[in-house]
């Protein structure tokens, strides 16, 4: 007779089979199986328009509102009823056209815009560089601590905070009087409203630099050091052409948000400096001539999308061109 099988006991080394399916894989095979009755496999080739659907909503809805600010810069403000008249004119663009006032203002936001370009981005590049090339990740990540701690902070409470260190009081000039030398007015002019905007446009230029440097090889520097070049040579013929597409989304980003900017100019520069936007701001709000609004906002339009376009016919669309070809 054969004997009994004697009983295996697992080892305590041998895999356990005691598998329990995860609760969070559940959920998925829920959601999975709800996706697939809501949208079927014969829809897949539209999921990518369903996808783009909400962003095609909201710019439906901007698109929506331009139309409604287009017509409403047709009709001039009624001053014996403050409603707006019935008939179509053009007087609004008219009265923008024949100001002086908005020459000026117009003329002061696109040279702010393109004075913030340019320093912003002279001085985002070598931070960008530093922070992509050095060695040490506790350096890495101090700067990238320093760039994001502006974004917690609200441009209202960066404006009170320059206010407070440019004021005739204030920590610069409190500086400047160790030196022997006499309070300056560094506030409510014009190189104020600069100084403003580029401490606030900093971050922005940084992070749009940043991953244009990290795509540039070492190899490219080294082998540049190795025919003789020293460093600025390097970083002149090398790095600044192969950063280029860089250089161009962040300039493109930090020219139209400058030129449409509202609060430096309104608190930095003191109701002297006012930009496009503090003009907008004041036809709807203080003096509720819509119309007029209306017409000096699609005028801010036409300066964005022209200093858009004529950057892009120069340089190319840069990072923001997404690879396309010229």
């Amino acid at each position: 007779m054969p004997e009994p099988a004697m009983p295996v006991t697992p080892s305590k080394d041998a895999p356990s089979t005691d598998f329990r399916y995860p609760l969070r894989w559940r959920v998925m095979d829920a959601l999975n199986f709800m996706l697939d009755k809501f949208w079927p496999a014969r829809m897949s080739p539209y999921t990518g328009w369903a996808l783009i659907m909400p962003a095609l909503l909201l710019v439906g809805l901007l698109v929506l509102g331009l139309f409604k600010m287009a017509d409403s810069s047709l009709h001039t403000l009624d001053r014996s009823t403050f409603m707006q008249s019935e008939a179509y004119t053009l007087e609004n663009y008219q009265t923008v056209m024949d100001s002086a006032t908005y020459a000026r203002v117009a003329l002061r936001s696109v040279y702010a815009a393109g004075l913030t370009v340019f320093f912003t981005l002279l001085l985002a590049l070598p931070y960008a560089y530093i922070m992509v090339r050095t060695t040490s990740s506790l350096v890495r990540k101090a700067l990238l601590v320093i760039l994001f701690l502006p974004f917690f902070i609200g441009q209202v409470v960066r404006a009170y905070g320059l206010l407070i260190i440019l004021g005739t009081t204030g920590v610069a000039n409190n500086a400047l009087g160790l030196v022997g030398i006499e309070p300056i007015r560094l506030l409510f002019n014009f190189p104020a409203v600069v100084f403003g905007l580029v401490q606030y446009m900093l971050p922005f230029a940084v992070l749009m630099l940043a991953p244009a440097l990290t795509a540039i090889p070492r190899e490219t520097e080294t082998a540049a050091s190795s025919l003789g070049a020293n460093w600025v040579q390097s970083f002149r013929h090398v790095v600044l052409p192969m950063a280029k597409p860089g250089l161009i989304g962040a300039g493109l980003v930090v020219g139209t948000l400058a030129l449409t900017d509202f609060a430096m100019p309104a608190m930095l520069g003191g109701g002297s400096q006012d930009f496009i936007a503090n003009a907008i701001y004041d036809q709807f709000f203080r003096t509720a001539d819509q119309g007029l609004g209306a017409a000096l906002a699609l005028l801010l339009v036409v300066l964005g999308s022209l200093f858009v376009g004529v950057v892009i016919a120069i340089f190319g669309a840069g990072t923001l061109g997404m690879g396309a070809k010229k």
